[in-house]
Protein backbone atom coordinates (compact mmCIF):
# COMPACT_ATOMS: atom_id res chain seq x y z
CA UNK A 1 0.00 0.00 0.00
CA UNK A 2 1.11 3.40 -0.71
CA UNK A 3 2.25 6.30 2.10
CA UNK A 4 -1.26 8.31 1.94
CA UNK A 5 0.50 11.65 2.72
CA UNK A 6 3.76 11.76 0.45
CA UNK A 7 4.60 15.45 1.66
CA UNK A 8 5.55 13.13 5.55
CA UNK A 9 8.45 11.50 5.87
CA UNK A 10 8.67 10.30 9.11
CA UNK A 11 6.97 7.15 10.99
CA UNK A 12 2.91 7.55 11.89
CA UNK A 13 1.38 6.02 15.32
CA UNK A 14 -1.62 4.40 14.31
CA UNK A 15 -4.10 3.71 17.40
CA UNK A 16 -7.14 2.23 16.66
CA UNK A 17 -10.12 3.16 18.78
CA UNK A 18 -12.19 0.32 18.00
CA UNK A 19 -8.97 -2.00 19.58
CA UNK A 20 -8.79 0.19 22.04
CA UNK A 21 -12.46 -0.20 23.37
CA UNK A 22 -13.16 -4.03 22.19
CA UNK A 23 -9.73 -5.03 24.88
CA UNK A 24 -11.55 -2.37 27.60
CA UNK A 25 -15.11 -4.73 27.10
CA UNK A 26 -12.93 -7.83 27.73
CA UNK A 27 -11.03 -6.76 30.65
CA UNK A 28 -13.86 -5.26 32.29
CA UNK A 29 -15.89 -8.35 31.68
CA UNK A 30 -12.81 -10.54 33.16
CA UNK A 31 -12.88 -8.21 36.17
CA UNK A 32 -15.80 -6.22 37.08
CA UNK A 33 -13.61 -4.03 39.15
CA UNK A 34 -10.50 -3.50 36.63
CA UNK A 35 -8.19 -0.65 36.95
CA UNK A 36 -7.63 0.61 33.43
CA UNK A 37 -3.58 1.63 33.94
CA UNK A 38 -3.45 5.62 32.09
CA UNK A 39 -0.04 6.26 33.35
CA UNK A 40 2.59 7.64 30.91
CA UNK A 41 0.13 8.78 28.41
CA UNK A 42 -1.86 5.78 28.54
CA UNK A 43 1.62 3.83 27.73
CA UNK A 44 1.87 6.59 24.88
CA UNK A 45 -1.57 5.68 23.24
CA UNK A 46 -2.98 9.15 24.35
CA UNK A 47 -4.09 9.13 28.02
CA UNK A 48 -8.01 11.31 27.21
CA UNK A 49 -8.60 9.03 24.25
CA UNK A 50 -7.72 5.86 26.54
CA UNK A 51 -10.07 7.50 29.21
CA UNK A 52 -12.83 8.19 27.74
CA UNK A 53 -12.78 4.34 26.06
CA UNK A 54 -12.53 3.01 29.51
CA UNK A 55 -15.32 4.94 30.84
CA UNK A 56 -17.40 3.77 27.78
CA UNK A 57 -16.34 0.16 28.23
CA UNK A 58 -18.29 0.43 31.90
CA UNK A 59 -14.62 0.40 33.73
CA UNK A 60 -14.72 2.99 36.80
CA UNK A 61 -11.30 2.63 38.06
CA UNK A 62 -8.08 3.97 37.25
CA UNK A 63 -4.13 4.66 37.71
CA UNK A 64 -3.33 8.23 36.12
CA UNK A 65 -0.04 10.35 36.04
CA UNK A 66 -0.79 13.73 38.61
CA UNK A 67 -1.18 15.96 34.96
CA UNK A 68 -4.12 13.67 33.90
CA UNK A 69 -6.08 13.22 36.89
CA UNK A 70 -8.33 16.07 36.46
CA UNK A 71 -9.44 14.72 33.16
CA UNK A 72 -9.89 11.23 34.70
CA UNK A 73 -12.39 12.44 37.56
CA UNK A 74 -14.05 14.78 34.98
CA UNK A 75 -15.06 11.66 33.31
CA UNK A 76 -16.57 10.23 36.30
CA UNK A 77 -13.32 8.26 36.62
CA UNK A 78 -11.87 7.24 40.25
CA UNK A 79 -8.42 7.54 40.58
CA UNK A 80 -6.62 4.54 42.53
CA UNK A 81 -3.37 4.65 43.79
CA UNK A 82 -2.43 0.83 43.26
CA UNK A 83 -0.62 0.09 40.37
CA UNK A 84 -2.43 -2.47 37.81
CA UNK A 85 -1.26 -5.43 36.23
CA UNK A 86 -3.53 -5.54 33.43
CA UNK A 87 -2.49 -2.77 30.87
CA UNK A 88 -0.90 -5.32 28.59
CA UNK A 89 -4.43 -6.30 27.73
CA UNK A 90 -5.94 -3.06 27.08
CA UNK A 91 -3.15 -1.96 24.80
CA UNK A 92 -3.43 -5.33 23.14
CA UNK A 93 0.38 -6.73 23.84
CA UNK A 94 1.30 -10.27 22.19
CA UNK A 95 -0.08 -13.31 24.60
CA UNK A 96 -2.65 -11.13 25.66
CA UNK A 97 -5.71 -12.10 23.89
CA UNK A 98 -6.54 -8.60 22.83
CA UNK A 99 -6.23 -7.00 19.66
CA UNK A 100 -3.08 -4.41 18.91
CA UNK A 101 -4.40 -1.01 19.24
CA UNK A 102 -0.75 1.03 18.41
CA UNK A 103 0.67 0.24 14.75
CA UNK A 104 3.29 1.89 13.69
CA UNK A 105 3.68 2.51 10.40
CA UNK A 106 6.35 4.68 8.04
CA UNK A 107 7.42 5.38 4.53
CA UNK A 108 9.76 3.70 2.20
CA UNK A 109 11.89 7.14 1.05
CA UNK A 110 14.04 5.28 -1.03
CA UNK A 111 15.32 2.52 -2.86
CA UNK A 112 18.67 1.53 -4.41
CA UNK A 113 20.66 -1.61 -5.70
CA UNK A 114 22.87 -3.15 -3.27
CA UNK A 115 25.96 -5.48 -5.07
CA UNK A 116 27.21 -8.52 -3.49
CA UNK A 117 29.70 -7.28 -0.81
CA UNK A 118 28.75 -4.00 -0.28
CA UNK A 119 27.60 -2.88 3.21
CA UNK A 120 24.84 -0.75 4.81
CA UNK A 121 24.69 1.81 7.84
CA UNK A 122 27.32 2.73 10.16
CA UNK A 123 30.00 0.21 10.37
CA UNK A 124 28.99 -1.79 7.90
CA UNK A 125 27.39 -4.22 10.09
CA UNK A 126 25.74 -6.20 7.39
CA UNK A 127 27.19 -7.21 3.92
CA UNK A 128 24.85 -7.96 1.18
CA UNK A 129 25.51 -11.57 0.27
CA UNK A 130 24.40 -11.60 -3.19
CA UNK A 131 22.89 -8.11 -5.36
CA UNK A 132 19.43 -7.28 -3.94
CA UNK A 133 17.82 -4.06 -3.51
CA UNK A 134 17.50 -2.53 -0.07
CA UNK A 135 14.87 0.57 0.75
CA UNK A 136 15.56 3.46 3.31
CA UNK A 137 12.82 3.53 5.32
CA UNK A 138 11.70 6.79 7.87
CA UNK A 139 11.93 5.65 11.07
CA UNK A 140 15.14 4.92 14.02
CA UNK A 141 16.23 4.66 17.38
CA UNK A 142 14.56 8.93 17.71
CA UNK A 143 11.66 7.41 17.28
CA UNK A 144 11.79 4.09 19.29
CA UNK A 145 13.04 1.42 16.48
CA UNK A 146 15.51 0.31 18.85
CA UNK A 147 19.13 0.24 17.57
CA UNK A 148 19.58 -3.73 18.58
CA UNK A 149 16.63 -4.61 16.13
CA UNK A 150 19.39 -4.15 12.84
CA UNK A 151 20.01 -6.85 11.53
CA UNK A 152 17.43 -9.31 14.04
CA UNK A 153 14.02 -7.97 13.11
CA UNK A 154 11.79 -7.11 9.70
CA UNK A 155 8.97 -4.88 8.81
CA UNK A 156 6.02 -5.76 6.36
CA UNK A 157 6.38 -3.62 3.17
CA UNK A 158 5.38 -4.94 -0.24
CA UNK A 159 2.83 -7.43 1.08
CA UNK A 160 6.11 -9.29 2.62
CA UNK A 161 8.77 -9.65 5.22
CA UNK A 162 11.29 -8.00 4.72
CA UNK A 163 14.55 -7.73 7.40
CA UNK A 164 16.16 -4.66 8.41
CA UNK A 165 19.65 -4.70 7.84
CA UNK A 166 22.85 -2.75 9.18
CA UNK A 167 22.85 -0.47 12.27
CA UNK A 168 19.22 1.29 12.47
CA UNK A 169 20.24 5.03 12.82
CA UNK A 170 18.81 8.20 14.73
CA UNK A 171 15.86 8.68 12.14
CA UNK A 172 16.04 5.87 9.07
CA UNK A 173 16.45 2.41 9.18
CA UNK A 174 17.56 0.18 6.04
CA UNK A 175 15.45 -3.21 4.93
CA UNK A 176 16.73 -5.83 1.86
CA UNK A 177 13.55 -6.00 -0.33
CA UNK A 178 15.14 -8.48 -3.00
CA UNK A 179 13.72 -8.63 -5.87
CA UNK A 180 10.31 -7.65 -4.67
CA UNK A 181 7.30 -5.22 -5.80
CA UNK A 182 9.23 -1.87 -3.25
CA UNK A 183 9.46 1.90 -4.89
CA UNK A 184 9.38 5.12 -2.88
CA UNK A 185 6.38 6.36 -1.05
CA UNK A 186 5.10 2.66 -0.11
CA UNK A 187 4.25 1.93 3.34
CA UNK A 188 6.63 0.00 5.57
CA UNK A 189 4.86 -1.66 8.84
CA UNK A 190 6.81 -2.05 11.79
CA UNK A 191 4.42 -3.74 14.46
CA UNK A 192 0.87 -4.01 15.07
CA UNK A 193 -1.62 -5.59 12.08
CA UNK A 194 -0.93 -7.81 8.72
CA UNK A 195 2.36 -10.20 9.43
CA UNK A 196 4.06 -7.98 11.90
CA UNK A 197 0.65 -7.68 14.01
CA UNK A 198 2.69 -9.61 17.24
CA UNK A 199 6.16 -8.12 16.31
CA UNK A 200 6.52 -6.41 19.52
CA UNK A 201 7.23 -9.91 20.85
CA UNK A 202 10.43 -10.54 18.76
CA UNK A 203 11.02 -6.50 19.54
CA UNK A 204 11.32 -7.60 23.12
CA UNK A 205 13.42 -10.90 23.21
CA UNK A 206 15.85 -9.02 20.81
CA UNK A 207 16.34 -5.67 22.93
CA UNK A 208 15.34 -6.74 26.37
CA UNK A 209 12.64 -4.34 26.63
CA UNK A 210 8.90 -4.85 27.55
CA UNK A 211 6.22 -4.49 25.11
CA UNK A 212 5.05 -1.73 27.13
CA UNK A 213 8.33 -0.03 27.64
CA UNK A 214 8.76 -0.21 23.58
CA UNK A 215 5.01 1.06 22.71
CA UNK A 216 5.30 3.57 25.51
CA UNK A 217 8.74 4.96 23.72
CA UNK A 218 6.96 4.79 20.13
CA UNK A 219 3.73 6.56 21.63
CA UNK A 220 5.85 9.75 23.22
CA UNK A 221 8.12 10.58 19.85
CA UNK A 222 6.11 9.73 17.27
CA UNK A 223 2.92 11.67 16.03
CA UNK A 224 -0.10 9.29 16.58
CA UNK A 225 -3.39 9.30 14.76
CA UNK A 226 -6.42 7.72 16.16
CA UNK A 227 -8.45 5.86 13.75
CA UNK A 228 -11.80 4.15 13.96
CA UNK A 229 -10.87 0.85 12.19
CA UNK A 230 -8.40 -1.61 13.34
CA UNK A 231 -5.39 -0.95 10.43
CA UNK A 232 -6.10 -4.46 9.43
CA UNK A 233 -9.46 -3.44 8.46
CA UNK A 234 -8.06 -0.54 5.98
CA UNK A 235 -5.36 -2.76 4.52
CA UNK A 236 -2.35 -0.92 6.36
CA UNK A 237 -0.31 -3.93 5.79
CA UNK A 238 -1.43 -4.74 2.39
Amino acid sequence: MTWPNPRRASPLALISRSALLANARLLQARDADAVADLRRDAWGHGAELAARTAARAGIRRVAVDARDRALAESLGLRVVDAAPQNGALLYGMPGTGGAPVMSLVSPVLSTKRLLAGEGVSYGYTHRAAEDTRIALVAGGYAEGVVRALGNRASVEVGGALRPIVGRVAMDVCVVDVGDGPVEAGDRAVFFGSGRVRDALARWAEVTGLSPAELVCTVGLHVEREAQDARPDDQGAAA
